[in-house]
């Protein structure tokens, strides 16, 4: 796979990060720092860079920086990337008066966020990743479409198409009714967009699934069997979906939502035959993210072709020994460039990223109050 790093970042107005500049190392950046100096800031930034989302919030207005006086007006992060020797730069910015959002690589607006987003992967890993297995099934299935968007580029149009549709059904029945004259119109759109953004999942997750079980099986105990399948809620036949949907109209009136499709799906884990959700331990869960993200950071750069980078906040206050042993192991045998936080600096292996050329391979840095130094 090509190289990709971030040779350059600047940040401003993002949190408590006012102006940071700085020209990361080209494999391991470690950055350390107490609780609340903007470390998990920093993380979110350069997510927010790469794919124009955040990964702590749905609400972009919330990375503007807030202070006594009131807060910034307009947040921007700024990158020069790397790949494979070829560079471009990549802008996201948010302004507090309308909160839209600007995106540009190499000063030009792209054809949609997919687009952007697909430029620069990344993969976070951070405390509330824990959500992936112990949590609800939203957060898998964010999963499913992150690895989708790479896997099956076209799913990211099928998916936001089903979403306006399943909004403008739900609208047709809470203003016209049952016996709505557009509602086959808008169920017919469902159900094509919907079943292509099945099979989208259904592939990114024997993808996933795949690359989970031998990672899972490196960090976790031995012999602990690992599972998992794509539960889909809606079914495989366009008929039998469009009469699901048909019969499903008065139930949907009265719960302001569809009972049907692939809003409700879920990406089913095991461990030890059993689901992992409800019974897995506090370690077991840990393994499993863990499997999972090193199964998403595979998956996608095989698709895209590039390696990954890595951002891993404060991963050491989440993990016990035995799983940040298993982390270290794995961190040592990437490529690719890693941003890593930690309120611990200690904890992280001296020789971590040390390679023949210790000045680009690894770069230390201290976040004290929102300002970085090396």
């Amino acid at each position: 796979m090509r190289p990709l790093a971030i040779v350059r970042l600047a940040v401003r107005d993002a949190r408590n990060l006012e102006a940071i500049d700085v020209e990361p190392g080209a494999r391991f950046n470690v950055v350390h720092g107490d609780n609340g100096q903007g470390k998990t800031n920093l993380i979110e930034a350069i997510y927010w860079m790469a794919t124009s989302r955040s990964f702590r919030t749905t609400k972009a207005t919330e990375i503007l920086r807030r202070d006594a006086a009131g807060g910034a007006e307009a947040a921007n992060v700024r990158a020069t990337v790397d790949e494979d020797g070829t560079r471009r730069e990549q802008t996201v910015g948010i302004a507090a008066r309308g909160g839209g959002r600007l995106l540009r690589i190499d000063g030009v607006r792209p054809v949609n966020a997919a687009a952007y987003a697909a430029k620069t992967p990344v993969v976070v890993f951070s405390p509330s990743s824990l959500t992936l297995s112990m949590g609800g099934s939203r957060e898998r299935r964010a999963l499913l479409d992150r690895v989708a968007l790479y896997v099956e580029p076209a799913s990211f149009v099928d998916l936001t198409s089903y979403q306006r549709a399943l909004r403008e059904r739900q609208r047709a029945l809470e203003v016209r009714g049952v016996r709505a004259p557009d509602l086959e119109e808008w169920e017919e759109l469902v159900v094509r967009h919907g079943l292509a953004v099945t099979r989208a999942r259904a592939a990114a997750s024997n993808a996933v699934l795949g690359d989970a079980k031998p990672a899972f099986e490196r960090i976790a105990t031995p012999d602990l069997a690992f599972g998992g399948s794509y539960a889909s809620s809606a079914p495989p036949e366009p008929e039998a979906y469009r009469r699901a949907l048909a019969e499903s109209r008065p139930r949907d009136l009265r719960r302001k939502s569809a009972s049907v499709g692939p809003h409700r799906d879920d990406l089913v884990l095991e461990v030890g035959g059993m689901a992992a959700r409800t019974t897995a331990s506090q370690g077991q869960h840990r393994a499993l993210v863990l499997a999972l993200k090193a199964a998403e950071l595979a998956v996608i750069g095989r698709a895209r072709g590039v390696r990954p980078i890595l951002l891993l906040d404060d991963v050491s206050s989440e993990l016990d020994e035995d799983r940040t042993e298993a982390l270290f192991a794995f961190l040592a045998s990437q490529r690719g460039q890693v941003f890593l936080t930690t309120t611990r600096p200690e904890l992280i292996p001296r020789d971590l990223g040390r390679g023949e050329d210790p000045a680009r391979d690894r770069v230390d840095f201290r976040i004290v109050a929102g300002r970085l130094s090396q």
